[in-house]
């Protein structure tokens, strides 16, 4: 049993606060889904624009802005799941030799605990003391280590197979907005543009509403960075389609 199970259940009194709970933010699927989305709007809009303007008709832009879609959507996802399964094997290891350290160094580890919870603020007495009754359980020791000195908890690692399922899914999401003009019939690159310029104020806001960001600070910004990227390639594939025609 550890530590923290342990612990009596605290009694609230008549004047105490509700209690009020968090949301997750340690990662696993906000991250991903939030920077797929975004990437899959701006490479898309961005890729749909230099095309455009460098005089593709509908059918090779839907062709282009769809095989944007689908190599950023298996790109995203393999990279998510490349880079969070090697940053959760990065971490084990850690752990690992902080589980060692623990077997083979207790008392130096528990001073080191001791050490950590006097930075905090605790009194040297106490800190040794709720050092000791911690390294008492060797779980619930190896996960304040791990904690203090890692800066992460061993037993919440994200998901690579979260991470890589949500940014392969917002991306096609995001991907797919610049095309929708163009797959119910319009040849109007404008309107396509004015579409995902639309999308990526709504998306900034959103996401500036869950983060608790001015709107339109999160709006406004990410509409602005989609329009540089947007602008920057159009002007890219305008120079490229007059020099090549």
């Amino acid at each position: 049993m550890t530590v923290a199970a342990q612990r009596p259940e605290r009694r609230r009194g008549p004047g105490a606060p509700a209690e009020h709970e968090h949301r997750d933010v340690s990662g696993g699927w906000l991250r991903p889904t939030v920077f797929g989305a975004m990437d899959g709007l701006v490479t898309n809009v961005s890729l749909i624009a230099g095309v455009g303007g460098g005089g593709l008709d509908r059918s090779h832009v839907i062709l282009t802005g769809l095989a944007g879609l689908v190599a950023g959507a298996f790109s995203m996802a393999t990279g998510e799941f490349t880079s969070v399964t090697s940053q959760n094997e990065l971490v084990r290891a850690e752990v690992e030799i902080e589980r060692r350290q623990l077997e083979t160094h207790p008392e130096e580890e528990k001073e080191e605990l001791a050490e950590a919870f006097e930075d905090k603020g605790v009194e040297p007495d106490l800190a040794e003391q709720v050092a000791e009754q911690v390294s008492q359980d060797p779980d619930e020791a190896l996960r304040l280590h791990a904690k203090e000195e890692l800066g992460v908890d061993p037993e919440e690692l994200p998901s690579p197979m979260v991470a890589a399922f949500s940014s392969f899914f917002s991306f096609a999401v995001g991907a797919i907005i610049p095309l929708l003009s163009y797959l119910l019939g319009s040849s109007n690159l404008y309107l396509a543009l004015g579409i995902s310029a639309v999308a990526l104020f709504v998306a900034g806001g959103v996401v500036a509403r869950l983060t608790a960001v001015n709107v339109w600070y999160g709006a406004t910004r990410q509409l602005l960075l989609g329009a540089l990227a947007a602008g920057v390639t159009y002007a890219v594939g305008r120079g490229i389609g007059a020099s090549v025609s």
